[in-house]
Protein backbone atom coordinates (compact mmCIF):
# COMPACT_ATOMS: atom_id res chain seq x y z
CA UNK A 1 0.00 0.00 0.00
CA UNK A 2 1.78 3.35 -0.96
CA UNK A 3 1.43 6.11 1.46
CA UNK A 4 0.81 6.92 4.87
CA UNK A 5 -1.01 4.05 7.49
CA UNK A 6 -3.70 6.51 8.52
CA UNK A 7 -4.57 7.29 4.42
CA UNK A 8 -4.83 3.60 4.48
CA UNK A 9 -7.06 3.02 7.79
CA UNK A 10 -8.40 6.51 7.92
CA UNK A 11 -11.04 5.35 11.03
CA UNK A 12 -7.98 4.20 12.71
CA UNK A 13 -8.29 6.91 15.58
CA UNK A 14 -6.65 4.55 18.92
CA UNK A 15 -4.05 2.26 18.58
CA UNK A 16 -1.00 0.79 21.09
CA UNK A 17 2.96 0.58 19.89
CA UNK A 18 6.23 0.88 20.93
CA UNK A 19 7.70 4.02 21.15
CA UNK A 20 11.42 3.25 18.72
CA UNK A 21 13.13 6.79 19.40
CA UNK A 22 12.89 9.68 21.22
CA UNK A 23 14.71 13.59 20.53
CA UNK A 24 13.63 15.99 23.26
CA UNK A 25 9.85 16.84 21.91
CA UNK A 26 10.19 14.20 18.81
CA UNK A 27 8.93 10.83 19.04
CA UNK A 28 9.14 8.13 16.93
CA UNK A 29 6.47 5.06 17.07
CA UNK A 30 6.96 1.61 15.43
CA UNK A 31 3.38 1.86 14.03
CA UNK A 32 1.82 5.42 13.69
CA UNK A 33 -2.01 5.93 12.27
CA UNK A 34 -1.32 9.75 12.75
CA UNK A 35 -1.52 12.06 9.65
CA UNK A 36 1.47 13.55 8.71
CA UNK A 37 1.09 16.87 7.28
CA UNK A 38 1.07 16.73 3.62
CA UNK A 39 -0.33 17.25 0.27
CA UNK A 40 -2.17 20.12 1.34
CA UNK A 41 -3.43 18.31 4.06
CA UNK A 42 -2.60 19.40 7.60
CA UNK A 43 -1.05 17.07 10.68
CA UNK A 44 -3.71 14.76 13.18
CA UNK A 45 -3.85 15.96 16.56
CA UNK A 46 -4.36 13.58 19.46
CA UNK A 47 -2.13 11.92 22.62
CA UNK A 48 0.62 9.53 22.60
CA UNK A 49 0.23 8.42 26.20
CA UNK A 50 -0.40 11.66 28.63
CA UNK A 51 1.37 13.16 26.08
CA UNK A 52 -0.44 16.17 23.75
CA UNK A 53 0.78 15.75 19.90
CA UNK A 54 0.91 19.06 18.63
CA UNK A 55 2.25 18.48 14.99
CA UNK A 56 3.39 14.91 12.64
CA UNK A 57 5.88 15.37 9.67
CA UNK A 58 7.79 13.18 7.42
CA UNK A 59 11.30 12.61 8.07
CA UNK A 60 12.93 9.97 5.38
CA UNK A 61 9.13 8.38 4.61
CA UNK A 62 8.83 7.83 8.33
CA UNK A 63 6.29 10.12 10.83
CA UNK A 64 7.87 12.17 13.45
CA UNK A 65 5.56 13.12 16.63
CA UNK A 66 6.14 16.84 17.98
CA UNK A 67 4.76 16.99 21.33
CA UNK A 68 4.04 20.20 23.43
CA UNK A 69 6.49 19.38 26.11
CA UNK A 70 9.31 16.61 26.44
CA UNK A 71 7.67 12.62 27.50
CA UNK A 72 7.49 10.74 30.71
CA UNK A 73 7.69 7.68 28.97
CA UNK A 74 10.83 5.86 27.41
CA UNK A 75 11.82 4.58 24.27
CA UNK A 76 10.80 1.13 24.25
CA UNK A 77 7.48 1.90 26.15
CA UNK A 78 4.32 0.56 24.66
CA UNK A 79 2.09 3.26 24.75
CA UNK A 80 -1.91 4.20 24.23
CA UNK A 81 -2.12 6.46 21.09
CA UNK A 82 -4.98 8.58 20.83
CA UNK A 83 -6.29 10.63 17.67
CA UNK A 84 -8.47 13.56 17.79
CA UNK A 85 -11.73 12.20 16.14
CA UNK A 86 -13.29 15.10 15.74
CA UNK A 87 -10.55 17.37 13.31
CA UNK A 88 -9.77 13.70 11.68
CA UNK A 89 -13.07 13.55 10.46
CA UNK A 90 -13.38 17.02 9.68
CA UNK A 91 -9.88 16.23 6.98
CA UNK A 92 -11.52 13.74 5.47
CA UNK A 93 -14.65 15.23 4.65
CA UNK A 94 -12.99 18.03 3.62
CA UNK A 95 -9.98 16.06 1.61
CA UNK A 96 -13.16 13.92 -0.05
CA UNK A 97 -15.22 17.45 -0.60
CA UNK A 98 -12.02 18.63 -2.71
CA UNK A 99 -12.46 15.63 -4.74
CA UNK A 100 -15.88 16.21 -5.27
CA UNK A 101 -14.95 19.69 -6.53
CA UNK A 102 -12.31 18.30 -9.19
CA UNK A 103 -14.89 15.79 -10.62
CA UNK A 104 -17.54 18.33 -11.43
CA UNK A 105 -14.91 20.82 -12.24
CA UNK A 106 -14.20 17.57 -15.13
CA UNK A 107 -18.40 17.96 -16.15
CA UNK A 108 -17.88 21.92 -16.45
CA UNK A 109 -14.49 23.14 -17.44
CA UNK A 110 -11.85 22.70 -20.50
CA UNK A 111 -8.45 21.24 -20.22
CA UNK A 112 -8.85 20.70 -17.32
CA UNK A 113 -5.71 20.11 -15.20
CA UNK A 114 -4.61 19.75 -11.04
CA UNK A 115 -2.80 22.35 -9.40
CA UNK A 116 -3.11 21.69 -5.56
CA UNK A 117 -4.91 21.75 -2.85
CA UNK A 118 -5.17 23.39 1.37
CA UNK A 119 -7.07 22.26 4.06
CA UNK A 120 -8.14 25.55 6.54
CA UNK A 121 -9.95 25.97 9.57
CA UNK A 122 -12.53 27.71 8.01
CA UNK A 123 -12.37 26.71 4.58
CA UNK A 124 -10.43 24.80 1.87
CA UNK A 125 -9.27 25.64 -1.48
CA UNK A 126 -8.39 23.73 -4.65
CA UNK A 127 -6.44 25.21 -7.38
CA UNK A 128 -7.88 24.40 -10.86
CA UNK A 129 -5.69 24.80 -14.17
CA UNK A 130 -8.42 25.22 -16.60
CA UNK A 131 -8.93 27.83 -20.00
CA UNK A 132 -12.24 28.05 -18.78
CA UNK A 133 -13.75 31.46 -17.30
CA UNK A 134 -14.67 30.48 -13.81
CA UNK A 135 -17.28 32.92 -13.69
CA UNK A 136 -20.36 33.56 -11.11
CA UNK A 137 -22.51 31.39 -12.96
CA UNK A 138 -20.01 27.94 -12.90
CA UNK A 139 -19.45 28.84 -9.42
CA UNK A 140 -23.06 28.08 -8.87
CA UNK A 141 -23.14 24.99 -11.04
CA UNK A 142 -19.78 23.86 -9.70
CA UNK A 143 -21.52 24.33 -6.54
CA UNK A 144 -24.74 22.31 -7.48
CA UNK A 145 -22.74 19.43 -8.84
CA UNK A 146 -20.99 19.16 -5.69
CA UNK A 147 -23.58 18.70 -3.21
CA UNK A 148 -25.61 16.15 -5.68
CA UNK A 149 -22.81 13.93 -5.59
CA UNK A 150 -22.65 14.46 -1.80
CA UNK A 151 -26.56 13.17 -1.88
CA UNK A 152 -26.05 10.21 -4.29
CA UNK A 153 -24.42 8.43 -1.80
CA UNK A 154 -21.22 7.62 -4.30
CA UNK A 155 -18.55 5.26 -2.60
CA UNK A 156 -14.92 6.50 -2.13
CA UNK A 157 -12.70 3.80 -2.31
CA UNK A 158 -8.47 3.69 -2.80
CA UNK A 159 -5.85 0.90 -4.10
CA UNK A 160 -1.98 1.23 -4.96
CA UNK A 161 -1.64 0.91 -8.90
CA UNK A 162 2.05 1.12 -10.54
CA UNK A 163 2.97 4.43 -11.51
CA UNK A 164 3.49 3.72 -15.10
CA UNK A 165 -0.41 2.48 -14.92
CA UNK A 166 -1.47 5.58 -13.59
CA UNK A 167 0.38 7.69 -15.66
CA UNK A 168 -1.01 5.43 -18.85
CA UNK A 169 -4.87 6.06 -17.45
CA UNK A 170 -6.66 8.69 -18.81
CA UNK A 171 -8.79 8.99 -16.12
CA UNK A 172 -6.46 9.86 -13.71
CA UNK A 173 -5.77 13.17 -12.21
CA UNK A 174 -1.98 12.91 -11.32
CA UNK A 175 -0.04 15.88 -10.71
CA UNK A 176 3.70 14.46 -9.78
CA UNK A 177 4.42 17.30 -8.45
CA UNK A 178 1.40 18.24 -5.79
CA UNK A 179 1.08 14.43 -4.92
CA UNK A 180 4.09 13.28 -3.98
CA UNK A 181 2.55 11.90 -0.58
CA UNK A 182 0.85 9.25 -3.04
CA UNK A 183 4.01 7.92 -4.12
CA UNK A 184 6.18 5.04 -2.67
CA UNK A 185 8.29 2.76 -4.03
CA UNK A 186 7.24 2.75 -7.87
CA UNK A 187 3.19 2.85 -6.91
CA UNK A 188 0.85 5.27 -6.22
CA UNK A 189 -2.46 5.39 -4.55
CA UNK A 190 -5.44 6.34 -6.25
CA UNK A 191 -8.83 7.62 -4.89
CA UNK A 192 -11.81 6.89 -6.66
CA UNK A 193 -15.44 8.60 -6.51
CA UNK A 194 -17.95 6.05 -7.95
CA UNK A 195 -21.05 5.92 -9.40
CA UNK A 196 -24.37 5.62 -7.34
CA UNK A 197 -26.83 2.76 -6.92
CA UNK A 198 -30.44 2.95 -9.04
CA UNK A 199 -31.96 4.41 -5.50
CA UNK A 200 -29.26 6.93 -5.66
CA UNK A 201 -27.00 5.41 -2.83
CA UNK A 202 -23.58 4.36 -3.46
CA UNK A 203 -23.58 0.81 -2.02
CA UNK A 204 -20.38 -0.44 -0.15
CA UNK A 205 -17.79 -0.14 -2.72
CA UNK A 206 -14.65 0.75 -0.78
CA UNK A 207 -13.43 -2.41 0.41
CA UNK A 208 -13.51 -3.97 3.33
CA UNK A 209 -13.29 -3.04 6.75
CA UNK A 210 -16.43 -1.47 7.44
CA UNK A 211 -16.59 -0.35 10.97
CA UNK A 212 -19.84 1.36 12.66
CA UNK A 213 -23.61 2.39 10.99
CA UNK A 214 -22.85 2.45 7.43
CA UNK A 215 -18.91 2.18 7.92
CA UNK A 216 -18.93 5.72 9.53
CA UNK A 217 -17.05 5.70 13.16
CA UNK A 218 -13.71 5.37 14.55
CA UNK A 219 -11.99 2.13 15.16
CA UNK A 220 -9.54 0.92 17.84
CA UNK A 221 -6.05 -1.03 16.15
CA UNK A 222 -3.38 -3.01 17.97
CA UNK A 223 -0.11 -2.95 16.75
CA UNK A 224 -0.77 -6.96 16.52
CA UNK A 225 -0.85 -8.15 12.84
CA UNK A 226 0.64 -8.11 9.77
CA UNK A 227 2.90 -5.38 7.84
CA UNK A 228 -0.34 -4.24 6.23
CA UNK A 229 -3.17 -2.15 8.04
CA UNK A 230 -6.51 -3.81 8.23
CA UNK A 231 -9.22 -3.04 5.46
CA UNK A 232 -6.85 -1.30 2.78
CA UNK A 233 -9.78 -0.02 0.84
CA UNK A 234 -8.67 -2.23 -2.16
CA UNK A 235 -11.32 -1.93 -5.09
CA UNK A 236 -11.53 0.41 -7.18
CA UNK A 237 -15.59 0.80 -7.69
CA UNK A 238 -15.51 2.48 -11.22
CA UNK A 239 -17.99 2.25 -13.54
CA UNK A 240 -19.15 3.87 -16.44
CA UNK A 241 -20.57 7.24 -14.19
CA UNK A 242 -17.50 7.36 -11.76
CA UNK A 243 -17.37 10.23 -10.54
CA UNK A 244 -13.85 11.02 -9.57
CA UNK A 245 -10.20 8.84 -10.05
CA UNK A 246 -6.92 11.29 -8.46
CA UNK A 247 -3.35 10.00 -6.93
CA UNK A 248 -3.57 11.14 -3.39
CA UNK A 249 -2.13 10.78 -0.28
CA UNK A 250 -4.64 11.87 1.95
CA UNK A 251 -7.18 10.38 4.38
CA UNK A 252 -11.19 9.91 2.99
CA UNK A 253 -14.38 9.02 4.20
CA UNK A 254 -16.13 5.75 2.78
CA UNK A 255 -18.85 7.93 0.98
CA UNK A 256 -19.86 11.35 -0.18
CA UNK A 257 -22.64 11.25 2.37
CA UNK A 258 -20.50 11.14 5.13
CA UNK A 259 -19.04 14.27 3.83
CA UNK A 260 -22.12 16.24 4.70
CA UNK A 261 -22.86 19.95 4.37
CA UNK A 262 -21.02 21.84 1.43
CA UNK A 263 -20.81 25.15 -0.08
CA UNK A 264 -18.77 26.91 -2.35
CA UNK A 265 -17.66 30.49 -1.12
CA UNK A 266 -15.52 32.23 -4.08
CA UNK A 267 -13.30 32.23 -6.78
CA UNK A 268 -9.53 34.09 -6.76
CA UNK A 269 -6.55 33.77 -8.89
CA UNK A 270 -3.26 32.76 -7.22
CA UNK A 271 -1.12 33.00 -10.75
CA UNK A 272 -1.25 32.65 -13.79
CA UNK A 273 -3.17 30.03 -15.43
CA UNK A 274 -4.87 29.34 -11.85
CA UNK A 275 -8.06 29.67 -10.66
CA UNK A 276 -8.73 29.17 -6.93
CA UNK A 277 -11.98 27.95 -5.41
CA UNK A 278 -12.97 27.83 -2.61
CA UNK A 279 -15.08 25.70 -0.13
CA UNK A 280 -16.62 25.38 3.34
CA UNK A 281 -17.49 21.57 5.04
CA UNK A 282 -19.31 21.34 7.73
CA UNK A 283 -20.62 24.03 10.57
CA UNK A 284 -18.70 26.49 8.28
CA UNK A 285 -20.58 25.74 5.37
CA UNK A 286 -23.97 25.62 7.60
CA UNK A 287 -23.06 29.54 8.66
CA UNK A 288 -22.45 30.76 4.94
CA UNK A 289 -25.43 28.70 4.05
CA UNK A 290 -27.59 31.13 6.54
CA UNK A 291 -25.77 34.33 5.78
CA UNK A 292 -26.84 33.34 2.13
CA UNK A 293 -30.28 32.81 2.56
CA UNK A 294 -30.99 35.69 5.16
CA UNK A 295 -29.82 38.04 2.45
CA UNK A 296 -31.66 36.85 -0.19
CA UNK A 297 -34.98 37.04 2.33
CA UNK A 298 -33.88 40.60 3.33
CA UNK A 299 -33.52 41.23 -0.33
CA UNK A 300 -36.87 39.47 -1.28
CA UNK A 301 -38.63 41.56 1.49
CA UNK A 302 -37.40 44.67 0.52
CA UNK A 303 -38.03 44.43 -3.33
CA UNK A 304 -41.32 42.69 -2.88
CA UNK A 305 -40.51 40.03 -5.03
CA UNK A 306 -40.05 36.25 -5.25
CA UNK A 307 -36.87 34.50 -4.37
CA UNK A 308 -37.31 33.63 -8.15
CA UNK A 309 -37.47 37.07 -9.19
CA UNK A 310 -34.85 38.53 -6.75
CA UNK A 311 -31.88 38.49 -8.98
CA UNK A 312 -34.17 40.33 -11.96
CA UNK A 313 -35.69 42.80 -9.77
CA UNK A 314 -32.29 43.79 -7.82
CA UNK A 315 -30.81 44.32 -11.92
CA UNK A 316 -33.81 47.03 -12.48
CA UNK A 317 -33.03 48.49 -9.28
CA UNK A 318 -29.49 48.98 -10.00
CA UNK A 319 -29.86 50.09 -13.49
CA UNK A 320 -32.65 52.62 -11.91
CA UNK A 321 -29.87 53.73 -9.75
CA UNK A 322 -27.47 54.31 -12.05
CA UNK A 323 -29.87 55.70 -14.33
CA UNK A 324 -31.07 58.16 -11.43
CA UNK A 325 -27.40 58.95 -10.65
CA UNK A 326 -26.58 60.08 -14.60
CA UNK A 327 -29.21 62.57 -13.95
CA UNK A 328 -28.03 63.76 -11.24
CA UNK A 329 -24.62 63.94 -12.55
CA UNK A 330 -25.98 65.73 -15.77
CA UNK A 331 -28.05 68.50 -13.28
CA UNK A 332 -25.07 69.07 -11.12
CA UNK A 333 -22.49 69.62 -14.21
CA UNK A 334 -25.41 71.87 -15.56
CA UNK A 335 -25.62 73.61 -12.55
CA UNK A 336 -21.54 74.08 -11.93
CA UNK A 337 -21.46 75.54 -15.46
CA UNK A 338 -24.57 77.99 -14.28
CA UNK A 339 -22.77 79.34 -11.31
CA UNK A 340 -19.58 80.27 -13.99
CA UNK A 341 -21.73 82.91 -15.50
CA UNK A 342 -24.09 83.37 -12.83
CA UNK A 343 -24.45 86.27 -9.49
CA UNK A 344 -22.04 84.09 -8.04
CA UNK A 345 -19.12 84.96 -10.16
CA UNK A 346 -16.92 87.84 -11.00
CA UNK A 347 -14.59 88.90 -13.67
CA UNK A 348 -11.06 89.77 -12.29
CA UNK A 349 -8.30 91.95 -14.56
CA UNK A 350 -4.82 90.92 -13.20
CA UNK A 351 -1.37 91.36 -14.30
CA UNK A 352 0.08 89.44 -16.70
CA UNK A 353 2.52 86.96 -16.64
CA UNK A 354 4.98 87.64 -19.55
CA UNK A 355 7.97 86.19 -17.75
CA UNK A 356 6.45 83.03 -18.17
CA UNK A 357 7.31 82.47 -13.83
CA UNK A 358 3.75 82.21 -12.87
CA UNK A 359 3.38 84.72 -10.28
CA UNK A 360 1.70 87.16 -11.90
CA UNK A 361 3.85 90.00 -11.76
CA UNK A 362 5.02 90.29 -15.53
CA UNK A 363 4.61 93.95 -16.89
CA UNK A 364 2.54 93.92 -20.18
CA UNK A 365 -0.71 92.00 -21.18
CA UNK A 366 -2.97 91.88 -18.60
CA UNK A 367 -5.06 88.36 -18.14
CA UNK A 368 -8.67 87.95 -17.45
CA UNK A 369 -9.78 85.65 -14.89
CA UNK A 370 -13.31 84.50 -13.78
CA UNK A 371 -13.85 83.41 -9.86
CA UNK A 372 -17.34 81.59 -8.99
CA UNK A 373 -18.26 80.36 -6.25
CA UNK A 374 -20.02 76.65 -6.74
CA UNK A 375 -21.54 76.14 -3.04
CA UNK A 376 -21.50 72.52 -2.11
CA UNK A 377 -21.32 71.04 -5.22
CA UNK A 378 -19.51 67.58 -5.60
CA UNK A 379 -15.54 68.47 -6.97
CA UNK A 380 -16.13 65.94 -10.35
CA UNK A 381 -19.17 67.78 -11.94
CA UNK A 382 -17.53 71.31 -10.89
CA UNK A 383 -14.15 70.37 -12.50
CA UNK A 384 -16.01 68.88 -16.23
CA UNK A 385 -17.44 72.46 -16.25
CA UNK A 386 -14.48 74.52 -15.70
CA UNK A 387 -12.92 71.83 -18.48
CA UNK A 388 -15.82 72.77 -20.69
CA UNK A 389 -15.66 76.58 -19.94
CA UNK A 390 -11.75 76.94 -20.57
CA UNK A 391 -11.74 74.31 -23.92
CA UNK A 392 -9.14 72.09 -22.69
CA UNK A 393 -9.85 69.61 -25.17
CA UNK A 394 -8.86 71.44 -27.90
CA UNK A 395 -13.17 73.01 -28.05
CA UNK A 396 -12.43 77.04 -28.33
CA UNK A 397 -13.04 78.49 -24.54
CA UNK A 398 -16.87 79.61 -23.79
CA UNK A 399 -15.41 83.09 -23.41
CA UNK A 400 -12.52 84.11 -25.72
CA UNK A 401 -11.37 86.60 -23.24
CA UNK A 402 -11.28 84.70 -20.06
CA UNK A 403 -7.40 83.53 -19.61
CA UNK A 404 -7.97 81.58 -16.22
CA UNK A 405 -11.40 79.97 -14.13
CA UNK A 406 -11.39 79.49 -10.89
CA UNK A 407 -14.38 77.72 -9.06
CA UNK A 408 -14.15 77.39 -5.30
CA UNK A 409 -16.25 75.44 -3.22
CA UNK A 410 -16.76 72.41 -1.00
CA UNK A 411 -19.23 71.87 2.45
CA UNK A 412 -16.45 71.07 5.26
CA UNK A 413 -13.52 72.67 3.43
CA UNK A 414 -13.00 74.65 0.65
CA UNK A 415 -11.94 73.15 -3.43
CA UNK A 416 -10.52 74.72 -5.88
CA UNK A 417 -10.49 73.67 -9.64
CA UNK A 418 -8.53 76.16 -11.92
CA UNK A 419 -8.83 75.97 -16.08
CA UNK A 420 -6.46 77.77 -17.61
CA UNK A 421 -7.41 78.37 -21.76
CA UNK A 422 -3.53 79.23 -22.37
CA UNK A 423 -1.39 77.39 -19.87
CA UNK A 424 1.63 78.57 -21.97
CA UNK A 425 0.85 82.01 -20.42
CA UNK A 426 -0.47 81.55 -16.80
CA UNK A 427 -0.60 77.54 -15.89
CA UNK A 428 -3.58 76.06 -13.69
CA UNK A 429 -0.71 74.60 -11.50
CA UNK A 430 0.91 78.02 -10.56
CA UNK A 431 -2.78 78.93 -9.79
CA UNK A 432 -3.35 76.35 -7.34
CA UNK A 433 0.77 76.87 -6.35
CA UNK A 434 -0.68 80.07 -5.09
CA UNK A 435 -3.46 79.10 -3.24
CA UNK A 436 -1.76 76.61 -1.84
CA UNK A 437 0.93 78.90 -0.78
CA UNK A 438 -1.39 81.37 0.97
CA UNK A 439 -3.79 79.26 2.77
CA UNK A 440 -2.50 75.77 2.93
CA UNK A 441 -4.06 72.46 1.44
CA UNK A 442 -2.31 70.97 -1.70
CA UNK A 443 -3.30 68.93 -4.69
CA UNK A 444 -2.31 68.84 -8.70
CA UNK A 445 -3.53 68.24 -12.31
CA UNK A 446 -2.15 69.50 -15.21
CA UNK A 447 -1.31 72.81 -16.68
CA UNK A 448 -4.84 72.89 -17.90
CA UNK A 449 -6.43 71.77 -15.53
CA UNK A 450 -5.96 71.18 -11.43
CA UNK A 451 -7.73 70.96 -8.26
CA UNK A 452 -6.89 70.53 -4.73
CA UNK A 453 -8.33 71.22 -1.59
CA UNK A 454 -8.15 71.44 2.12
CA UNK A 455 -7.64 75.33 2.55
CA UNK A 456 -8.02 76.82 5.55
CA UNK A 457 -10.79 79.88 4.33
CA UNK A 458 -14.24 79.95 3.10
CA UNK A 459 -14.72 80.37 -0.99
CA UNK A 460 -15.60 83.80 -0.21
CA UNK A 461 -11.85 84.59 1.00
CA UNK A 462 -10.02 82.89 -1.21
CA UNK A 463 -12.16 84.71 -3.93
CA UNK A 464 -11.20 88.10 -2.48
CA UNK A 465 -8.05 87.05 -2.28
CA UNK A 466 -8.16 86.58 -6.36
CA UNK A 467 -9.52 89.99 -6.47
CA UNK A 468 -7.07 91.84 -4.50
CA UNK A 469 -5.69 93.71 -7.36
Amino acid sequence: MSGQLAAAEPYATRFETEVTSIDGKRVWLERSYFYAESGGQPADRGRIGDAEVVDVQLDDGEPVHVLAEEPSFRVGRRVLCSIDWSFRMYCMRAHTASHVLYGAGRRLLEDLGYGGFDIGEEKVRVDLETSTEIDDETLIELNELVNRAVWESRPVSWESVPVAEARERDDVAFNEATEDGALRKGRVRIVTIGGKDENGNGGTGAGTGGFGRNGAGPKVVTSSGGDEPIGDGSGSGLGDDTWDVAACGGTHVRNTREIGPVTVLGRSNPGEGLTRVELAVGPAAIERRTTEKRAVFDAKRTLGASIADVGEEVTRVVDDREELADRVATRERQLAASRLTGEDAWVIERDGDSDGDGDGDGDENGETWLVATVGDLPVDPVSDAVREHTGPDGDDPVDADVVVVVALGGDETTFAVVGSAAPEVQPATAVLEELGAEFGGGGGGSDRLAQGGGFDAAPERIGRYLDRE
